[in-house]
């Protein structure tokens, strides 16, 4: 044992299989996967297949299963990177959440408006519809 050599074999981490053991051990299935970042089934297999990754598969996948992967993959992010990414991205819904719900304020005044539309425009067909009968008495 003295002077023997110890070789470290360094294993290189296989960003498809990771990601497919987090995926499962948070109980997603594949089919909700594929629906949360709007790809079909295929491409979440073909993710799970592959050893490289682009970061921004990853970051996509571990946003929508709310997971900071940068402490499974530190060569790909730092963590603060990874969770300024994070506050950015709800910063963005926020904001997309907000604008929606301005939308919705002004479609529901347009419906309103519509409505009371239709109404006047009832009740002047009434009337006129009773004037002519009135006159062809």
């Amino acid at each position: 044992m003295i002077g023997e050599k110890i070789y470290c074999v360094h294993m290189e981490l296989h960003h498809g299989q990771t990601i497919e053991r987090i995926i499962r051990r948070n109980g997603f299935s594949i089919t909700e996967l594929a629906r949360l970042t709007n790809v079909n089934r295929r491409s979440v297999y073909n993710w799970f297949n592959q050893r490289h990754l682009k970061p921004e598969i990853i970051y996509r996948i571990g946003t929508v299963i709310n997971h900071d992967l940068s402490s499974v993959f530190p060569s790909l992010y730092q963590y603060d990177e990874f969770v300024q990414q994070d506050i950015a991205a709800k910063e963005e819904d926020v904001a997309n959440q907000e604008l929606s719900a301005d939308g919705n304020v002004w479609k529901d005044k347009y419906i309103e408006l519509l409505e009371r539309h239709n109404q006047l425009l009832l009740a002047y067909f009434e009337r006129s519809s009773a004037t002519n009968a009135d006159q062809q008495l």
